[in-house]
């Protein structure tokens, strides 16, 4: 029994994933029964988390088998269960931690906290409730104060109300660490955590202020994409829109820090974010500037100097292009309100962008396109389109191929869907998992699942075969 409803969409915005879920290509292949089964199946698993948090090794700094073993020592302090910590086979430097959940028959108090849509869905992997994400809480709560933790998934409920009646997820319980009247003062100070969760309908460790130094907090996706655009020592590297700098600091790590990776981003506050992220794993080859990718291309060929945006053509050995998307592929994610309009906007800005990154890639370069979304339009249609606008570019293989291959629908070949990698959270139905099931099952059967059972992603890996100037 599901604990959370499918994810809640605009009627408009359901109809267009559904129309790319079941297009003329996929029934064909699929039929109508199967093909609407699997679109109820990715609603129903959007609302839910993935069956791992995965996280990152740095290996600039430490190995992975070291980071493990300090790692598997503080989940032991965690609701004293003892997690398993896994080495991906695929993805050396990437640890897995089974989440364990739903838990039923959790009983709920009287005392009743409300929080908005996106800190629920960072509760449900893991997180506690950080006083900035309460919207409301009942009359009489002081601090030490056992409470039960909703989300308001539609944005109903008004701040500092004393009671909601309207659609609220249970998310678990916890204890609060400040009254009421403390949490609504009004005083903007206020940041840290408002209730520490102590029974999450889904268990899964808190990884706040865990081994900081040493870990990179990143879903499975994210990482196979560092890997698939296989960067080299003494390389230049453009990453191209690359907040909060997850897989601009894992380049950095797999050149072993020796080369240049430039990485962009248009809002300052998040160009600050990558620096901090590199200062903090020690990584001194990546240059963060704020700057609007679709403008990196220098037009003028006036003699580089300063190594600065905007860049001369062909300035770069390997770009990465994690493109600004519908982000329709992250869990979990119980409502989006987006309107279609504001979904099928990213198609013209990923074109723009892509258009940039291949002038400014070195004849014989790696372009790499991904995105978290799972819409057609946005994965495989972009695929089809950049391979009839740039005849210079070929769509390589991928190594590692840990998802499956791309969709149906774009007009691709069976060879070129082969070559992409799309993770599809529709390809199998959320289990319920237990510490028992967990303990019972093999590590194949475990790396098998964290591999299906992840965020909805996408890449696709090009090769420029010749110059565009």
């Amino acid at each position: 029994m599901s604990v959370f409803p499918k994810i809640s969409l605009r009627l408009e915005v359901e109809n267009y994933l559904k129309a790319g879920f079941m297009n003329k290509e996929i029934l064909s292949a699929l039929g109508k029964q199967e093909a609407e089964r699997r679109f109820e199946t990715l609603l129903h698993n959007l609302s839910h988390p993935p069956s791992f948090t995965t996280v990152r090794v740095n290996t600039h700094l430490a190995s992975v088998q070291h980071v493990k073993n300090l790692l598997f020592d503080e989940l032991q302090k965690f609701n004293g269960l003892s997690f398993p910590v896994l080495q991906h086979p695929d993805l050396q430097d990437v640890l897995l931690i089974p989440v364990i959940g739903p838990r039923k028959n959790i009983k709920q108090q009287t005392c009743e906290v409300i929080v908005g849509a996106q800190c629920g869905s960072a509760v449900l992997r893991g997180a506690h409730v950080y006083v900035p994400g309460i919207v409301s809480a009942s009359k009489f709560m002081k601090g030490g104060d056992d409470v039960s933790v909703y989300s308001d998934i539609k944005g109903k409920c008004k701040k500092g109300a004393k009671e909601f009646d309207g659609t609220k997820i249970f998310l678990g319980n916890g204890i609060s660490e400040l009254s009421r009247k403390e949490i609504f003062s009004g005083l903007p100070e206020l940041k840290g955590v408002g209730v520490r969760m102590t029974e999450p309908v889904y268990l899964s460790p808190s990884f706040d202020n865990v081994l900081p130094s040493y870990l990179f907090l990143q879903n499975l996706p994210s990482a196979v994409v560092s890997h698939v655009l296989d960067p080299q020592p003494g390389e230049k590297i453009l990453d191209l829109c690359a907040a909060p700098g997850g897989k601009t600091t894992h380049i950095a790590a797999l050149m072993h820090d020796q080369g240049e990776v430039i990485a962009l981003d248009k809002i300052s506050k998040k160009v600050e974010k990558i620096k901090q992220n590199a200062l903090l794993l020690g990584l001194n080859s990546i240059r963060a500037f704020c700057f609007d990718g679709t403008k990196a291309l220098k037009l003028d060929m006036v003699k580089d100097t300063d190594g600065e945006p905007p860049f001369l053509p062909e300035s770069f050995d390997r770009i990465l292009l994690d493109a600004p998307c519908s982000g329709m592929g992250q869990r979990p994610n119980m409502a989006c309100t987006w309107t279609l309009k504001e979904v099928m906007s990213y198609q013209p800005l990923q074109r723009k962008l892509f258009t940039v990154a291949v002038e400014l890639l070195k004849p014989g370069g790696v372009l790499v396109y991904s995105t978290c979304t799972v819409t057609l339009a946005e994965n495989e249609e972009q695929v089809a389109w950049a391979l009839e606008a740039f005849p210079g570019l070929q769509l390589q293989h991928q190594d590692p191929q840990v998802g499956g291959e791309g969709m149906l629908g774009a007009g691709l070949s069976p060879e070129q869907l082969k070559r992409l990698q799309r993770f599809d959270p529709s390809a199998m139905w959320s289990l319920d998992r237990d510490i028992g099931s967990l303990r019972d099952a093999s590590i194949e059967d475990l790396v098998w699942l964290a591999n299906k059972d992840c965020i909805g992603f996408f890449i696709a890996k090009f090769v420029k075969c010749k110059s565009t100037q």
